[in-house]
């Protein structure tokens, strides 16, 4: 008998306030230092706010794309809590919002100017006392997939060795569910940022079916000092190249998921899988890969938040239509690119059937280059291939 739900999206959940700053060139990387200016009075346009964090930004694009999805977070009776509940009731997904008297919702400031890295000021709210206890593991139990993201904005998650972390995730999949989980990356100074993130991954990724961080977060989690190494030479982004993305994956594998989907922003995103007997129709077919789907061309970049998040919608909604490893990737980046060309992390995704026209119709890859030994690039579809070693 087959599952009601396709998936369930729980953990970080905010409200996003996107201040926008028209007159400025989005080509002046001066353009910070014209807006951080103390006594300064600085006109901007419309304010953009929205539902933010991997709950609203992945779980309302599966839904766009036609997942059936339930979503899972915590917040306060504040404004900001009643705005979100507001929010997804307008989309039939607000049945497992918890409401806590006396805690603060959590919200984010998304600095976004022109010609400079996004700067977020972030208050994490309700989303620090987030437990095991706050999962509905009946609706858990009823779906395909379980999503958690963003563990490292979450207290609850890192304090005493990830515990609650682990207990959700292995009580999940004690359900027969398929699990999921996105990273977010630990400001180093903050108390997420201390914590050993290694032991805590060795405790939580057996549990775990895909897991889908970005290449920084996984380099910050699994080789701290390469983090550091490529963070003082400048954008990492631009830097990590395959035999790093090969050697972190491995790592992630060998705690024990299936799946490493690591998201390089402009550059891509890489997949490297193990055996993946259990989670999909045809484990030939999928296991023992390894590949870099470049990215999809955009006219225009409005704003890249939510990108990541949108990334994982694409590629899990992919999966959940038991498309192949390779389609999976494509999707990834097409979602991912849609994010990108509006200002929040939701109204630019298309339906799936939109999005699968564009890409039919030859929408166009940004070339890119692999130099790593062993990788070839098959022309017809411009993805490269790794040696999987």
């Amino acid at each position: 008998m087959g599952r009601p739900y396709d998936a369930v999206v729980a953990g970080h959940l905010c409200i996003d306030v996107f201040p926008s700053f028209p007159s400025l060139k989005p080509d002046d990387k001066d353009n910070l230092r014209k807006v951080l200016v103390p006594g300064k009075l600085v006109e901007t346009g419309p304010l953009t706010v929205s539902t933010g964090g991997p709950v609203s930004n992945t779980g309302i694009a599966l839904l766009v794309l036609g997942i059936k999805t339930e979503l899972m977070g915590k917040v306060g009776t504040d404004e900001f809590g009643g705005l979100i509940g507001n929010i997804l009731e307008q989309r039939d997904a607000g049945r497992n919002l918890i409401v806590v008297d006396g805690e603060t919702t959590s919200y984010t400031i998304a600095i976004a100017v022109p010609g400079s890295d996004r700067i977020f000021l972030h208050h994490p709210g309700s989303n620090n006392t987030y437990c095991a206890a706050d999962v509905n593991y009946e609706i858990a139990a009823q779906s395909r997939l379980f999503h958690f993201g963003y563990p490292p904005l979450m207290k609850r998650m890192f304090d005493d060795g990830g515990t609650e972390l682990s207990s959700i995730l292995s009580r999940v999949h004690s359900l027969g569910t398929i699990t999921s989980l996105d990273m977010s990356l630990p400001d180093p100074d903050s108390p997420s940022g201390k914590v050993d993130w290694l032991g805590i991954l060795s405790r939580s990724l057996p549990h775990v079916d895909i897991f889908l961080p970005s290449a920084e977060e996984t380099m910050f989690m699994l080789d701290r000092p390469r983090f550091d190494e490529l963070q003082q030479q400048g954008n990492i982004l631009d830097m990590i190249d395959a035999d790093d993305l090969s050697r972190l994956s491995r790592g992630a594998l060998e705690l024990g998921c299936k799946v490493a989907v690591i998201k390089c922003g402009h550059r891509g995103v890489y997949v490297r899988t193990g055996d993946c007997t259990g989670i999909v129709d045809d484990p030939a077919a999928w296991s023992n890969r390894e590949l870099w789907e470049p990215v999809y061309k955009v006219d225009r970049v409005v704003s890249a938040t939510g990108s990541g998040d949108s990334a994982i919608a694409g590629f899990l909604a992919a999966f959940l239509r038991n498309l192949g490893v390779e389609e999976c990737a494509r999707y990834a980046t097409a979602v991912g690119a849609e994010n990108v060309e509006a200002m929040d992390a939701i109204s630019g995704v298309g339906t799936w059937d939109e999005i699968t026209a564009r890409i039919r119709a030859g929408w166009p890859k940004v070339p890119l280059t692999v130099t790593a030994q062993g990788w070839k690039l098959d022309d017809a579809r411009q993805t490269w291939i790794g040696p999987c070693k």
